[in-house]
């Protein structure tokens, strides 16, 4: 059995039916070492502020997250925008993916024209697409 070579993955989302099936997918086949979540985007963005403090640990920084657009509090679009002012503070290559139920071409076109999203993906995400995504991060 191949090891995972993803050390560190993070979903970005507050629908628990959905975590919890990308979990289970990410966890039976060991596509990652380690998985954290958010809920809300105020939540995980404050946590990679918080890192930039202590920037020593690379193994605290996820090389994937997965990141939802609708969401309380702080939404994906608000992350976004906080998160590209700081992703290159961090000596580590970190690739998110927008993953989102809306199929409008205009959050679609908005998402992609980010250069700090790889791509935008559609719920439900298949066990394909996880496995290509872990595969090409290897």
């Amino acid at each position: 059995m191949k090891l995972p070579s993803v050390n560190l993955a993070c979903i970005i989302d507050d629908d628990n039916v959905y975590v919890n099936l990308v979990k289970k997918i990410i966890e039976t086949k060991k596509l990652c070492k380690n998985l954290m979540i958010f809920s809300d985007g105020k939540e995980s963005i404050d946590y990679f502020e918080a890192l930039l403090q202590n920037i020593n640990d690379e193994s605290s920084i996820p090389e994937i997250i997965f990141l939802d657009l609708n969401m309380p509090v702080m939404d994906g679009w608000q992350f976004l925008e906080r998160f590209t002012k700081i992703k290159n503070n961090f000596n580590k290559t970190i690739t998110l993916y927008v993953v989102s139920s809306s199929i409008n071409p205009i959050d679609i076109n908005r998402a992609k024209s980010l250069n700090s999203v790889a791509d935008y993906l559609i719920k439900p995400i298949r066990i394909n697409e996880l496995k290509a995504i872990f595969e090409k991060s290897a």
